[in-house]
């Protein structure tokens, strides 16, 4: 083992000259920095920095601490002349001043001075022509791990590697709000012009992967791709289908389907060439996982290189416990795509037949399945109603109803409009179909309601996908102008009108008439920038 390590500690410092290396970022002084260690390698580190545990079945197992979820009121982008006229300024992006920023940097890359680090040099997106080098610095070696498990990592890459966007992610930094101007101790930081992110004050992976989105949605739309909070997976036909959703909707579980190819999970871009993940990896909800639900899914917490997040464990045996919510609802797995043995290995095929928008009806109201039309699909798309699931971010106890816009308003840069008009046009141009599943309610609100069965749901997603719901007889519902399906293989037809799930129609109809006045108020500030006819779908009050 010694003579292993001085050949890589060897092999590390032989590197340490080229163009790019971390005195560029003001980091000087680190005790020792380990470069694109591999994840047996990592597991090492991570063993010899007691940073986590091993499960019975090899997974690591972490905890993040007091963040278990994003802090996404602790993020704010730099306000400077290259970015300013691009970015959708508001309570999602907040501006954090070029002053405040660059003095923050100084005394974080400071606080690097006798600290180990890890590098991973790392890829966002599968498709060569939209790729962005992206350098991760972190001082916990379970972060590097993650970075190389979530991201790309390219062995047949031959040029040097120039890294396009760095991230330095240091929990153990705090912020001082009163000196730098940061809301908490905690902060995400983002400065379009240095290409750089800082995250400091927590340990929560997470961030690192939506930093790399954000960047995504900043980037691509400006060269004509549509950047994607969705899971993609393709047939055997050939026929690609895309889930819009926020954590929690169902996006990862409804995609890996045993009978389709995974193209991936959670992010992608939707260029002229058709669609690609951004991502090398998947990173789970597993709380309550199962089995007999979820089964690629599951066998993912009991291989070596995944990475288990606040995860309960008999600290004996080592074997976890998934139904265990008592750390956090948000328990997470992280592992390499190639962990799931249906996918499709180059991360990108062609463009959509089906696009499905996933909400999780925390009032019940919605129906569990209907086809858009194209206007519906971007009222619902501008509109990204969703409930917040337990756990994601951090302070949600229980589901709230909220309006996300493009099913990813935490992450997306640029004006709302930007992306429907990509989206109207992708819809235009290749004649996809679009559909609305309703994963959260039925027979009333959260606290009276039950979550919709899993069963159905996947019923309903096969129906689209062999294309059976394309010829049922649909009624439009009376309130939201959805067409929804008379009948659905392996569905009882009751299920699929939501007012005959409810004992009380009466509550049935003040709810509904509740959500579509929601639905409306939420919608007046994108009302002046789309067509009359997107606004002719609005849900009747």
């Amino acid at each position: 083992m010694t003579s292993f390590r001085a050949e890589r500690e060897t092999e590390n410092l032989g590197r340490k000259r080229t163009a790019y290396e971390l005195d560029n970022y003001g980091i000087r002084g680190a005790a020792r920095v380990y470069w694109n260690l591999t994840a047996p390698e990592l597991y090492e580190e991570v063993a010899r920095r007691n940073e986590g545990v091993f499960s019975d079945h090899g997974a690591l197992i972490v905890e993040t601490g007091e963040h278990t979820g994003r802090a996404a009121k602790d993020k704010a982008i730099v306000r400077e002349p290259n970015s300013e006229d691009k970015v959708f300024w508001g309570d999602v992006n907040k501006d954090f001043s070029q002053e405040k920023f660059d003095s923050l940097k100084e005394r974080m890359m400071a606080h690097a001075a006798g600290r180990e680090l890890f590098v991973q040099d790392t890829f966002a997106g599968a498709d060569p022509g939209y790729r962005l080098p992206v350098r991760i610095i972190s001082e916990l070696a379970w972060h590097s791990l993650f970075a190389r498990t979530m991201f790309i990592n390219d062995p047949a890459a031959t040029a040097p590697y120039k890294p396009e966007f760095t991230i330095i992610n240091f929990p153990s930094f705090l912020a001082d709000p009163q000196r730098d101007g940061t809301r908490s101790p905690t902060f995400i930081l983002m400065d379009f012009s240095q290409r750089l992110v800082l995250i400091g004050g927590t340990s929560y992976a997470g961030e690192t992967k939506k930093s790399v989105f954000t960047i995504l949605n900043y980037l691509l739309p400006q060269r004509g791709v549509m950047s994607m909070h969705c899971s993609a997976n393709v047939g055997q036909s050939g026929d690609v289908a895309i889930f819009f959703g926020l954590s929690g909707t169902g996006k990862t579980t409804l995609s890996a389907d045993p009978e389709r190819q995974l193209i991936g999970d959670d992010e992608h871009g939707w260029s002229d060439d058709g669609v690609f993940n951004f991502e090398g990896g998947c990173y789970a909800k597993v709380i309550k996982l199962s089995a007999e639900a979820e089964p690629d899914i599951y066998r993912t917490t009991r291989m070596f290189g995944t990475i288990l997040e606040n995860v309960v464990f008999d600290p004996d045996t080592r074997q976890i416990d998934l139904d265990d919510a008592a750390k956090t609802e948000n328990t997470r797995a992280s592992y390499p795509l190639t962990s799931i043995s249906n996918i499709v290995p180059s991360g990108h095929a062609g463009h959509p037949q089906n696009i499905i928008m996933l909400t999780a009806d925390a009032f019940g109201v919605l129906p569990p399945v209907a086809r858009l039309s194209p206007e519906q699909a971007m009222y619902h798309f501008l509109s990204g109603y969703t409930a917040k699931v337990a756990g994601t971010e951090k302070g949600i106890k229980e589901p709230e109803a909220t309006f996300s816009t493009c099913f990813g308003a935490p992450f997306m840069v640029l004006h709302p409009g930007v992306y429907a008009d990509l989206l109207g046009k992708k819809i235009a141009g290749h004649k996809a179909a679009c559909w609305l599943i309703n994963t959260g309610w039925s027979g009333g609100p959260y606290g009276v309601g039950k979550r919709m069965k899993i069963g159905h749901t996947r019923a309903m997603i096969r129906a689209i996908l062999d294309g059976t719901l394309a010829g049922v007889e649909t009624i439009p519902d009376p309130i939201f102008g959805v067409n929804v399906p008379v009948s659905c293989p392996d569905v009882p037809p009751e299920v699929l009108q939501p007012r005959n799930t409810w004992s009380d129609k009466a509550a049935y109809d003040t709810q509904a008439h509740d959500l579509s006045r929601r639905f409306n108020e939420n919608f007046k500030k994108y009302q002046s920038g789309v067509s009359a006819a997107v606004r002719a779908v609005a849900p009747k009050t």
